[in-house]
């Protein structure tokens, strides 16, 4: 099997000072990782790095065995696709030619799509339930169905690394649910490799089997939700007293916020301790 994608040393730094400090990763391929963490820690950057539409300052990043830096925009495109926040178009195309969009690197510049991109076109459409709104004009769709849509131009590029920037933001919970049992059914069917970034801890815990949790450019807990999803960490990155217990369904670590309880809940909190010590 070949490596996933990698990151040694790496450090980027923007030119208002902020950025990521000695980030060390390995993805295997297969693997569905959700990125956590506040506010301005460095989720989205972190992805445009493994995408390689931002360069490291300093350590490597490795695809597949081969430097990211060292390959060609078309070759990334063809491996690796992001899923953005949103995607605002100029003017209004319909769903079935902005999934379109995701054959761009396949497409010869003097000809049209090809029967072969038609139909991988077709099926990224029936993987995200979007067949019947094939003729509908993306810019009239609600938020949810948006998502899908753009995750769909993603799968047409047939990556094999598919990345995604927050794909439950604004969402209702519904559409939040929807859209990740979506992503981990991709994960397991086609053996995708995922990484998203993500605010909801529970719904990581839920749908993810690995946790990378950022805080201020660096990463201070990786591994599975037990090992992450822990009262102190979480106090520690994002300021906020939690009590972790078992989801009573499923057996997943499980939060229940506490914001302004003080003391009142430090016993309990040990407890949570010594249960996910």
């Amino acid at each position: 099997m070949r490596p996933g994608v990698r990151l040694d040393g790496v450090h980027f730094t923007y030119s208002s000072g902020f950025g990521l400090a000695g980030i060390d990763l390995c993805i295997e391929p297969g693997e569905r990782v959700a990125i956590l963490g506040p506010n301005g820690s460095g989720k989205t950057t972190l992805l445009k790095l493994m995408l390689g539409v931002l360069h490291p300052g300093d350590g490597t990043i490795s695809f597949e065995g081969e430097d990211l830096g060292g390959m060609s925009r078309m070759t990334r495109a063809r491996a690796i696709a992001m899923v953005p926040q949103e995607l605002l178009l100029p003017y209004s195309l319909t769903v079935r030619e902005v999934v379109l969009l995701g054959r761009t690197p396949y497409l010869h510049r003097y000809r049209g799509p090809a029967h072969t991109d038609l139909d991988t076109v077709r099926a990224a459409m029936a993987a995200t339930d979007l067949l019947s709104a094939a003729g509908r004009l993306y810019n009239e769709l609600s938020g949810g169905e948006r998502q899908r849509v753009i995750l769909a131009m993603a799968l047409a590029q047939q990556p094999r690394l598919l990345l995604l920037d927050e794909p439950t933001r604004s969402l209702d919970l519904n559409h939040q649910i929807r859209m990740l049992s979506l992503i981990k059914d991709l994960n397991l069917q086609r053996r995708l490799t995922i990484v998203s970034s993500l605010h909801d801890l529970n719904l990581s815990s839920l749908y993810f089997d690995r946790l990378v949790l950022l805080s201020s450019g660096r990463v201070v807990a990786d591994g599975p939700p037990d090992e992450v999803i822990r009262p102190n960490t979480i106090r520690e990155v994002f300021g906020v007293s939690v009590l972790v217990d078992r989801h009573p369904a499923l057996g997943i670590p499980w939060m229940t916020f506490a914001p302004d309880a003080g003391d009142l809940f430090s016993a309990r909190e040990d407890a949570s301790e010594a249960i996910n010590p």
